[in-house]
């Protein structure tokens, strides 16, 4: 049986030149909180692909049957569709997006750059505590906890994610980002790092570490006004011009 998808979680796709973008949404999110920028790049003239990824946009129920190896491995299928028709292709991630994007990164060394967005790219400190923390929970026999979505300074604003999160799939993403820290320093391409300092779901500092490890160039951006979800805040422009004019120099490059 076919899931239902909820309005507004459907993928995107457009044609485009001979460049790609491939953008990806975050964990208990859908494709609405990154349509605004799929379609700034498909404005822009590139072929885009915005997947919906596995157990998301449908129930929660859905996703706790899939883990981290689904969602990377539906990304990394629709990478390798898009890089079949593309030149160049970069990636563009929110979150958990931003870490598949990292771990493409590693996998596929012809990416012409990375767009993280408030991504979860460094495990940081905490991370050992965080998964004992939800391997208890799991041997408690506890399927979901309260989920991260909708971190939005705008009140206009609401993400289409989730309410609940699988606790068992959290710990398979923070298993796949220890894995991605350990190998960080291997990333070469340029990667467009924009991060929120009022962000109440990934630590700032993710951006941080991510951007003292790898070994291409870096640039930054802060974004001031916006909270976690920010292509769907305050800097959804800024966010979006940005992404667009990283991607038109590293594909000249």
């Amino acid at each position: 049986m076919t899931a239902h998808v909820l309005p507004g979680a459907e993928p995107f796709s457009a044609p485009g030149g001979p460049h790609g973008a491939l953008v990806l949404h975050g964990f208990t999110g859908t494709p609405q909180s990154m349509r605004g920028l799929a379609e700034a790049f498909a404005r822009a003239g590139y072929t885009t692909e915005l997947p919906r990824l596995p157990g998301h946009g449908t129930s929660v129920e859905d996703m706790t049957a899939t883990s981290w190896t689904d969602w990377a491995g539906a990304a990394d299928v629709a990478y390798s569709d898009l890089a079949a028709r593309c030149d160049k292709v970069v990636v563009a991630g929110l979150s958990m997006g931003a870490t598949i994007a990292a771990w493409l990164a590693l996998r596929h060394r012809e990416i012409a750059g990375l767009v993280v967005i408030n991504g979860a790219v460094a495990a940081g400190p905490d991370i050992e505590a965080m998964r004992d923390g939800l391997r208890q929970l799991i041997d408690a026999g506890t399927v979901c906890m309260p989920g991260p979505g909708n971190d939005i300074a705008d009140p206009t604003q609401t993400e289409l994610a989730y309410d609940q999160a699988p606790v068992a799939g959290m710990l398979s993403l923070l298993d796949a980002l220890v894995e991605i820290e350990a190998r960080s320093s291997e990333i070469t391409c340029p990667v467009l790092l924009l991060s929120s300092p009022q962000d109440h779901v990934v630590p700032p500092e993710s951006s941080d570490l991510f951007a003292a490890a790898v070994s291409g160039p870096v640039t930054r951006i802060t974004l001031e006004r916006s909270f976690h979800v920010a292509t769907l805040d305050y800097d959804k422009e800024l966010i979006e011009r940005e992404a667009v004019a990283f991607a038109q120099l590293v594909f000249i490059a």
